[in-house]
């Protein structure tokens, strides 16, 4: 008799909450891990494990700069960036998320155990509220912070 993978049963369950509140990108996720699971893929975890994060940013860097590369986003647009008080706090909340974004990876690095709940309370966020799952290092930045830690 097979054995019960708990695993499976989870991302089963999460794939179909996500789907039922419409979060289309976790969904996807989810079913990508599944199909790995359920294949000879699943030899290719630690790889993705190990770059996943990485590759994720490249990807959503470069969907960002999309404007920036096409053409259009001139230059006096970018110019009109350090025009208005909303544009300069816009930058300076930028600043702010990318910095906390790097406490949360050097928290997580150091203390695995968080990564758990910053997971679960992500995709809470994500099935519940409509958020989008980018939250873990932001998050994981702010806990730094909480915990005065990094």
């Amino acid at each position: 008799m097979a054995q019960f993978d708990v695993t499976f049963f989870i991302l089963l369950v999460l794939a179909a909450i996500c789907y039922l509140t419409h979060n289309n990108t976790v969904t996807f996720a989810i079913l990508l891990l599944l199909i790995f699971k359920l294949t000879p893929l699943a030899t290719y975890f630690p790889i993705l494990n190990h770059y996943g994060l990485t590759v994720g940013i490249v990807i959503l860097t470069a969907a960002m700069m999309v404007p920036l590369a096409d053409g259009s986003l001139a230059f006096k647009d970018i110019l009109k960036s350090f025009t208005t008080w909303q544009s300069i706090l816009a930058i300076a909340v930028g600043i702010l998320v990318s910095w906390l974004g790097t406490r949360g990876v050097s928290l997580m690095a150091a203390n695995p155990s968080i990564i758990n709940g910053l997971i679960i309370g992500t995709l809470i966020g994500v099935a519940f509220f409509k958020g989008i799952p980018v939250g873990p290092l932001i998050a994981g930045g702010i806990l730094s912070l909480v915990l005065g830690k990094g």
